[in-house]
């Protein structure tokens, strides 16, 4: 199974990385680090999170408050969000 991410979820994931970059050296790394292995687990089981909409499943990042949301389509994964946990929670719908 392969993945690819939106646009979108792609720019905002950079721009997380750089803002926990700028908090701290290191933690952008460390942040990316911990999406990615959300994105693996994603790949290995892909229906096993819960649905927030109908389609779309979220896998929650660890140590951090971001969830990946996703929708699974044949065999890929389309990543539509990185998203903050805390923060307007229906701004990705626009891209489904």
């Amino acid at each position: 199974m392969t993945y690819f991410f939106h646009p979108e979820a792609e720019a905002e994931f950079i721009q997380a990385i750089n803002y926990y970059e700028e908090c701290s050296k290191g933690l952008g790394y460390n942040f990316s680090l911990e999406v990615y292995s959300a994105i693996e687990r994603i790949l290995a089981y892909p229906k096993a999170w819960q649905f927030i909409e109908v389609d779309i499943r979220r896998s929650l990042v660890s140590r951090f408050p971001f969830g990946v949301l996703y929708v699974v389509d044949n065999d890929k994964i389309i990543i539509l969000a990185i998203m903050h946990l805390n923060r307007e929670p229906s701004y990705w719908k626009q891209r489904i």
